[in-house]
Formats: structure tokens, sequence, C-alpha cells
């Protein structure tokens, strides 16, 4: 297999803390993954969206769109996984940073999907980084959650 340095399919220095094995571990499988992780969707992206997009880049195997744990709607990620490395670079590459739904995407390298990984990880279900987000999001529906709990829920419809 022939490595290539870029700084688009480099990995990051993110890693997820909730792997289970070692840091090691964790490193050699997203050296050899073919999944990546997609961040920065708007609630209302749908999985055809990411497929249409995501499919430029090559052959998709499967898309796990993020859910909330409690109220099984989209979070605003997902994991999209292709049949080889290749593809998932070119992804990397091509569409890290592009627009849909007007939201900035990121990717990221993931180290494999594991069932229950497509839930959101935040003490209200979602994602960590809403509950914390102080202004207005409209595409990941409005405010933070823990402001809209002090607003009594009225905080979204602002």
């Amino acid at each position: 297999m022939v490595t290539i340095n870029s700084p688009s399919i480099d990995l990051s220095s993110y890693r997820d803390q909730h792997f289970k094995g070692t840091r090691a571990e964790q490193d050699r499988l997203l050296r050899i993954s073919t999944t990546l992780y997609v961040g920065n969707l708007s609630f209302y992206t749908t999985e055809e969206q990411i497929y249409e997009l995501f499919s430029r880049c090559g052959d998709i195997r499967r898309v796990i769109m993020g859910l909330d744990k409690y109220k099984k709607t989209p979070c605003g990620f997902c994991f999209v996984e292709y049949y080889t490395r290749e593809d998932a670079e070119n992804c990397l590459r091509y569409i890290n940073g592009t627009r849909l739904d007007d939201r900035i995407v990121r990717t990221d390298w993931d180290a494999g999907f594991i069932e229950g990984r497509q839930y959101g990880r935040g003490k209200t279900g979602g994602q960590v980084r809403d509950e914390y987000r102080t202004d207005y999001d409209s595409g990941r529906s409005g405010y933070g959650k823990i402001i809209q709990q002090k607003m009594g829920g009225n905080a979204a419809k602002f």
C-alpha cells in the first residue's frame, strides 16, 4: 500500500475519547479506514443529500445518520463509509470545507462505525456542542439546548 503525505488526508489531532482500545490501535485503524465522520450538518440535511454530494468522490458502502438519542431525529452529523480508502481520501480532499444546506461540511477520519455511535452524546440527546451554543442557528434547531431550557423552550421560536 502506498501512503501519500497530503495535508488533506493526514490524520488530524482529534481522537474519539470513547474508543475502546489503545491510542496505537486507534491510529492504526484510522490509517486504513474507509469511514469518515461528517460534522456541522444541518438538522434538516437528508440521507439522500449526503449520498448525492459524497458519491461524487466514489462508491459509498453506507451512510449512517447521527440521531438525537432520545428523539431519534437528525442531530447534525453522520458517518460515510466508502468501499475504498482512495475514495475516502478524495472526499477529504474535495468535499471537506464545501457547502451543503448552506453550512460548511467538516470531514475527518473515523476508526470505523460501531453500532450505538450514531446517537448524540450530549445530556439532552444531541451533540454536546449544541447544548452550549449561545448563538442562534436556524440549521441546528435555533439556540443551544441549555438556553432553550432556561427560556422554557421558547428560545427555538425566536
